[in-house]
């Protein structure tokens, strides 16, 4: 429903889009007080690590020395040398670089592990147990420590040892298959969702495994799959296929359960609708000037919609063809009938009430101005400040390894002479 009616953002494609400044400030303090350890890079990990750093979380971003996390380097677009994927999932973090896979960082990184609460990794099975950063290893040095692991298959199995990114996982989901159109392609999604979902299950099991711990006073190890979260997000999908063993199909979006449920156009430019109960059948009706449409017996319920869609879709059609489309969203938004604008990603980010409720808005600290996607969720009526901005390489190094792994001058001086941090 709308709150307020959607305007056209940007006049033409490419107008610059201001954002509203932030300058950090104390953020959410639920997590205060537990300290991450992030051995992850890409986007799953970093993300999950940001959403328990937005939430207040001391987050210790371990990198590479020299040239950190992967999506460091992803780019172009770069902004003053910074890659805008990198700056994207990485913000209220600490950044350290250590290369933990030589013998001599292996006391700091011991250190690290026991002051941290939960250690959140990414790399295969394997990798891990060579490393020492298995669920296992790091338990033995903490046992109430949360141990998170996020790779392409799983911990276990024959498939652990693979290497996965987001491409292949959703792939392997079935999302692929089913979107597009009926002739085209399979297709991307157009954004890395498997490892957006990752990273959000990864946040939330962490959050579920802490809030165990401080009943128990016990640890958990966490298992996440890119291939599993993103083929959990086709439950609604997969489920009606188990039952009845009817394959979903290609379809551009139009075979929804809801029978109205999809892209329109108008006299200008397409909208979306969804009628997905028969209340809102009925004021979709009154609100274009056919309520005898609405309360015909045939359409009653959405059983009998969908036995008619062809027909429906366009005898709807028809009608929003004769006007353009503000004249129905504002129609709509009175009428309380779900319907929306597609959106092009500029005026995603122009749009008033997203930006109001802190959604988009550009970070000025450290002499930066970082744009960002805000947290999205408000607590007790307030939406987050963030408390860092995304961490350049390594600026936290000598800070971290003195203040929480305990090194002293001459410990960390020897770790540079020997290009461990």
């Amino acid at each position: 429903m709308h709150s307020s009616v959607p305007q056209r953002a940007a006049a033409e494609e490419g107008d610059p889009v201001e954002l509203p400044i932030v300058a950090p400030g104390p953020g959410f303090r639920l997590l205060a007080g537990v300290r991450v350890l992030d051995l992850s890079t890409s986007i799953a990990g970093p993300y999950g690590a940001m959403l328990l750093g937005d939430m207040g979380a001391d987050v210790i971003k371990v990198e590479r020395p020299g040239v950190g996390d992967d999506a460091r380097t992803w780019g172009p677009p770069f902004v003053d040398g910074e890659s805008l994927w990198y700056l994207s999932v990485n913000r209220n973090k600490r950044s350290v670089t250590l290369d933990y896979a030589k013998p001599q960082a292996r006391s700091a990184l011991t250190a690290l592990i026991k002051a941290s609460d939960v250690i959140l990794v990414n790399q295969p099975a394997r990798v891990q147990k060579k490393l020492g950063i298995d669920a296992a290893a790091c338990r033995a040095l903490r046992p109430d420590i949360v141990h998170v692991s996020i790779t392409g298959f799983g911990a276990v199995g024959p498939r652990s040892d693979w290497t996965c990114y987001d491409l292949i996982a959703e792939g392997y989901s079935g999302i692929m298959d089913i979107t597009g159109e009926p002739d085209g392609p399979p297709q991307k999604v157009g954004a890395p969702a498997a490892d957006m979902l990752a990273g959000s299950d990864a946040a939330f099991a962490t959050v579920s495994a802490l809030f165990e711990r401080s009943r128990s006073g016990k640890g958990h190890s966490i298992d996440i799959s890119l291939v599993e979260s993103m083929t959990r997000f086709l439950s609604c999908r997969i489920v009606p296929f188990l039952a009845t063993q009817q394959l979903p199909r290609r379809s551009g979006g139009k075979d929804s359960v809801i029978a109205v449920y999809q892209v329109f156009d108008t006299a200008d430019l397409p909208m979306t609708v969804g009628l997905g109960s028969d209340s809102i059948w009925e004021r979709f009706w009154r609100a274009v000037g056919q309520p005898e449409v609405g309360s015909q017996a045939r359409y009653a319920t959405n059983v009998e919609r969908r036995q008619h869609r062809t027909e429906i879709v366009a005898l709807i059609q028809d009608i929003l063809r004769g006007r353009p489309r503000q004249y129905w969203l504002d129609l709509m938004s009175q009428a309380r009938v779900p319907a929306g604008p597609i959106y092009r990603v500029d005026e995603v980010a122009a749009d008033r009430e997203f930006q109001n409720r802190r959604l988009f808005y550009t970070l000025q600290a450290d002499g930066r101005d970082v744009p960002q996607v805000g947290t999205g969720i408000h607590v007790d009526g307030a939406a987050n400040v963030p408390r860092m901005a995304p961490p350049r390489l390594g600026e936290s190094t000598v800070d971290v390894l003195r203040e929480i792994a305990g090194l002293n001058q001459d410990e960390i001086a020897a770790l540079q002479r020997d290009d461990v941090i």
